[in-house]
């Protein structure tokens, strides 16, 4: 009988993650191993190890062996569909693996024999892939100026952060003292010293009319707005100490306006398994599983927000314009708390347009601007920047 494959359970359903190095293999001697590899095999590392212990899937070294490349491509592509066609194989795999489903992969052949390479390579690029470019002593004083330089105005930033937060504060206490001042000179009298409440008054009014000019100033930005967020949710644990990429959990910021924040279904590829942080025990985690239970979703605070004026296209900036998701954000990868680093305002965009060079070569995106590859061939210009493909025009960014 052939089993049928079900999303049905609290957990299994929701299991995303790629087990594609897991029915991988092959005795041929492969010749990839590409940064494209590397790059594919994020969605794997998630799940596996290429070698140590077992994570949700099993460790991927050696296994070339298991099945032939023709039984890999169509795995890969639909392994739903290889399951429910009887395969023994596939069948026992499925069952092995608490029936999880893998999701169709669209990948070619050619970028699952790169992905096998990888593997077979111990999950390190080809060597003529990787360039070594020597330091000198100078660039290695300016990295760690940069490095210095980051650290301050990460400073400077809990800094302003927690400015912001007291104005509200100072605000009322200013007005009442005001009041108190005005109802003494023109009633109870008590202050004899007109003197005094001339200068309470001009005070008054001075530190009321800074606080309302950088209001207005700010209104419909929020620089270092830091939301506490209804599960404790570090990006330094997830990014920077189990090196889970962006794209991952934001799937959708290279084709779509928004870069999305993940369902549950992402969070439990992982947390299926671990159940327990090492800095917040049992609750945080608990709380995806209380979302799944009572089928609602977790409420997340948007950090980044924009007028309501404003067109801005993650697609346009990470496909096309080949942008980092530190350019706009900040380090996220060091925050355990996101924050919004830049003020996202007029400026503060064009100044980024003004300066920012576009990979205007072998870039699809602009291969319609005819005149400026005309006048890079002829030598009449070097690079591209934004501002030269529309990136000042008013109605590129408003409607």
């Amino acid at each position: 009988m052939i089993p049928s494959v079900t999303f049905s359970g609290k957990f299994k359903s929701l299991i995303t993650c790629s087990i594609i190095a897991f029915f991988v293999l092959s005795g041929v001697q492969l010749k990839a191993q590409t940064p494209e590899a590397e790059k594919n095999f994020q969605a794997c590392k998630v799940c596996h190890n290429i070698s140590g212990p077992k994570l949700i899937g099993p460790t991927l070294s050696g296994i070339l062996d298991r099945r032939d490349k023709a039984w890999i491509y169509k795995f890969v592509r639909n392994s739903t569909e290889v399951v429910q066609s009887g395969d023994a194989y596939a069948v026992k795999i499925f069952e092995e693996n608490n029936k999880i489903p893998m999701p169709p992969h669209n990948l070619t052949d050619a970028q699952i024999d790169d992905i096998l390479a990888y593997i077979n390579n111990g999950g390190k690029v080809a060597a003529e892939y990787i360039v070594a470019v020597p330091v000198s002593e100078s660039e290695k004083l300016e990295l760690e100026l940069a490095a210095e330089r980051a650290l301050q105005e990460q400073k400077q930033a809990d800094m302003q952060r927690d400015a912001n937060r007291s104005f509200g504060t100072t605000f009322y206490i200013t007005l009442a003292l005001l009041l108190i001042v005005l109802i003494d000179l023109f009633g109870t009298k008590i202050i004899k010293s007109k003197l005094v409440h001339i200068t309470v008054i001009l005070i008054s009014f001075f530190v009321i009319g800074e606080i309302m000019y950088k209001e207005a100033a700010a209104l419909g930005r929020q620089q270092y707005y830091q939301p506490d967020q209804p599960i404790w949710f570090s990006h330094k644990v997830h990014a920077t100490q189990n090196k889970i990429d962006c794209l991952y959990c934001h799937s959708t910021a290279e084709s779509s306006r928004y870069a999305g924040i993940p369902p549950t279904n992402v969070c439990l590829n992982c947390h299926s398994q671990v159940r327990q942080g090492k800095i917040t025990g049992t609750v945080e985690i608990d709380k995806i599983y209380k979302a799944v239970e009572t089928n609602k979703p977790v409420e997340w605070i948007k950090v980044h927000n924009l007028p309501d004026h404003v067109f801005f296209s993650h697609a346009q900036h990470v496909k096309a314009g080949k942008l980092a998701c530190a350019d706009c954000h900040g380090d996220v990868t060091k925050m355990d708390v996101v924050m919004q680093v830049n003020d996202l305002s007029m400026g503060w965009c064009l100044d980024c347009h003004r300066k920012t060079e576009v990979q205007f070569a072998n870039n699809a995106f602009y291969k319609t601007y005819e005149k400026l590859h005309e006048q890079m061939k002829n030598g009449e210009i070097k690079k591209v920047t934004a501002d030269m493909v529309g990136g000042t025009d008013c109605m590129k960014c408003h409607y």
